[in-house]
């Protein structure tokens, strides 16, 4: 797995490049956006560390360029440490988010966490599952990270993938909002469950019928067949 690191600071790019390395990790080193944005239109890395504060653009908006582009996982790690900006970060489609200064066992085991979650089955050396998910017309490949509906395919981010995999897992069945953030943004969750409202009404908008998820008040959400 290739890790792009993405950072001005020289000192902090060094010493988390240094980290990776050592840790096993394929490593490449850019200190600002527009070579963040190449790399990846290039077609790689695996994985995106990404900082926010960016000389050339805000690394809000390279988050949300990378994913218009590609699925590739992205930690996001930054000095900002307000709640808005976690959420704003993660709502714009990072995988996770972690305030500077941190350890660098920390970000790993975050790399790992967030490999687990999005079945990346190539870093973890094991091959992948059949794990498609059908309901009704809508169909979810976990490997390819394709959806289709009647055929025609969706485009997702990658939260909006795991949260509709994960609730396709049961159709029908209600998912409390605890046990979603959970599996989906991680046990270490600390921001709010807005995050969550707003996943669920992108996927809404994007599979074109709002009774897709339905919204049990005080409970959670499920995925079903609309009727």
């Amino acid at each position: 797995m290739q890790i792009l690191v993405v950072e001005d600071d020289e000192a902090v790019a060094s010493g988390v490049v240094e980290g990776l390395t050592r840790a096993g990790f394929e490593t490449a080193h850019v200190g600002t956006g527009s070579a963040a944005l190449e790399a990846v239109r290039a077609g790689g890395p695996d994985f995106v560390i990404l900082d926010l504060g960016l000389p050339d653009m805000d690394g809000t908006d390279v988050c949300r360029a990378i994913r218009a582009l590609v699925a590739t996982p992205i930690i996001v790690v930054s000095a900002r440490d307000e709640e808005i900006d976690r959420v704003l970060a993660l709502e714009l489609g990072a995988d996770d988010y972690l305030v500077k200064p941190f350890g660098m066992r920390e970000l790993i085991a975050r790399i790992r966490a967030v490999s687990r979650r999005t079945q990346d089955h190539t870093a973890e050396g094991l091959p992948p599952a059949d794990t498609t998910r059908n309901v009704g017309t809508l169909s979810i490949d976990q490997r390819s990270r394709r959806v289709l509906l009647a055929g025609t395919e969706i485009h997702l981010t990658a939260k909006e993938f795991e949260l509709l995999y994960y609730l396709a897992e049961e159709p029908g069945t209600v998912f409390q909002r605890s046990d979603i953030l959970r599996a989906v943004w991680d046990s270490n969750w600390y921001g709010t469950t807005k995050t969550l409202d707003a996943h669920v009404a992108a996927l809404r908008k994007k599979l074109g019928d709002p009774r897709w998820l339905t919204a049990v008040r005080g409970v959670g959400f499920r995925l079903e067949v609309p009727q």
